[in-house]
């Protein structure tokens, strides 16, 4: 019987320790009016409005100035006096959902399949809306990220989905937006412990191993062209069948990788198959900006809190990068990808861009519109335009600055969503344990 009681009393514990941690609900859709009143309003294409209005309802942007009046009945008004209203930040390419313990715990991650040529895997599949990691970036205002399949040559479709779901099905925002490649690297750069062996490889051999291999991937997108145009086949594929959007222009390709050769190739790319083209990683993509420009290339700039990437290159060049893009004309995102941080300096990298060069709103733009641009949902989200979804974040500190950042609500599709997750809840927990 004792025995019975305690195995009793320690599910009791172990339900009521789950449900402590498990109790962050997706908001329920909100169906009437909403006005974010007297805030300082930065729209995400450049304009700052002071004292601003935004007026939403059933979840889009219907207005957005300084002369709306809030009328009385049944509105939902939030006063924002003081604080900053931002656009829903966009993390733009990340496995969140997909990784949710880097190492160590195989059972949690679903972000590579085995082989070398997977277009017709699907990451959106594999999302789980439940991951501890999503609330943490909310807190830090990243409403919105397109989640990226990843670790082979061509590793599938990557899918927009907003923060705040009970299943993917619920977080797509925009599926299947674009097919990722991971273009062979035509150098080798092997690891410390590498060198101390004596296992590194003459960079002249990893250059012949790289035109190898893209001269296969160019095979693998030729026979799928023809594949494609052929009026019946005998037998389906459907690994070519999955780049068909591609073809159609209905997607665009992610090209992964951040040396001159490989964006070279990418711009090979546009010429032959007349994809459009998105780089992904760019960090030595300065060198080149005029000619990404030409060739309407965008950039995703991976990880700007980084060493430079040769010993040639200035110590600050990673922070420098975002502004001769700017300056160039190359339409550019930034990223966040750092595995300890799960991604949530995504803000504070703006930060850092607007320190080198950046204005405030290029910087936020980065991280807002131009990320939509590049996604594919600019008409959707991006900025706080009318007709778009009401995706804000409200600040009360600079939203960019790691030091005066503090997100106190949040809403996506005018939902206002929670800012609780995991962490926040162990801060309660042990404050309470220690009277503070």
């Amino acid at each position: 019987m004792k025995k019975t009681f305690l195995h009793i009393s320690l599910l009791l514990l172990l339900a009521g320790t789950a449900k402590a941690q498990e109790d962050v609900y997706p908001a329920k859709e909100y169906k009437g009016k909403l006005f974010i009143t007297n805030g300082t309003i930065h729209v995400g294409n450049g304009q700052v409005i002071e004292n601003g209005t935004i007026e939403v309802e059933n979840g889009k942007i219907v207005r957005v100035g300084t002369d709306i009046a809030v009328p009385s009945g049944d509105v939902k008004v939030f006063n924002a006096q003081g604080k900053q209203v931002y656009p829903g930040l966009i993390l733009p390419v990340t496995d969140l959902g997909l990784k949710e313990i880097a190492n160590g715990v195989r059972g949690s991650n679903d972000y590579k399949e085995l082989g070398d040529f997977n277009p017709s895997v699907r990451s959106i599949a594999a999302y789980n809306a439940d991951s501890k990691i999503t609330g943490t970036l909310r807190a830090n205002g990243i409403l919105l990220a397109c989640v990226t399949p990843q670790g082979t040559v061509i590793s599938g479709s990557s899918s927009v989905v907003q923060l705040d779901a009970w299943n993917f099905e619920d977080a797509a925002y925009k599926i299947d937006n674009g097919i990722h490649l991971d273009m062979p690297s035509f150098i080798t750069r092997p690891n410390r412990f590498a060198i101390m062996m004596g296992m590194g490889r003459e960079q002249g051999d990893a250059a012949k191993q790289a035109l190898e291999k893209l001269e296969s991937i160019k095979n693998f997108f030729r026979e799928a062209k023809a594949y494609l145009g052929e009026s019946s086949h005998k037998e389906t594929n459907i690994k070519f069948l999955a780049l068909q959007p591609l073809f159609e222009k209905k997607q665009k390709l992610f090209v992964h990788g951040d040396q001159v050769k490989q964006m070279m190739a990418a711009i090979d790319f546009v010429k032959e198959f007349g994809f459009e083209v998105v780089i992904v990683g760019g960090s030595e993509s300065w060198q080149i900006a005029g000619l990404l420009q030409q060739n309407n290339i965008a950039v995703i700039l991976n990880d700007e809190h980084a060493l430079p990437s040769t010993e040639d290159d200035d110590v600050d060049q990673p922070y420098k990068t975002p502004y001769l893009l700017q300056k160039a004309g190359v339409l550019f995102a930034l990223n966040d990808e750092h595995d300890e941080s799960r991604y949530r300096n995504l803000p504070f990298n703006a930060g850092t861009a607007a320190a080198y060069g950046l204005t405030k709103e290029q910087a936020l733009q980065a991280i807002t519109l131009n990320a939509a641009k590049i996604l594919g949902v600019a008409d959707k989200t991006g900025s706080l335009e009318a007709g778009k979804d009401a995706n804000i974040v409200i600040s009360e500190g600079d939203i960019l600055d790691m030091k005066t950042s503090l997100v106190t609500k949040a809403f996506i599709q005018g939902r206002d969503v929670s800012l609780q997750n995991k962490q926040t809840q162990l801060f309660e927990r042990y404050k309470y344990k220690y009277g503070l």
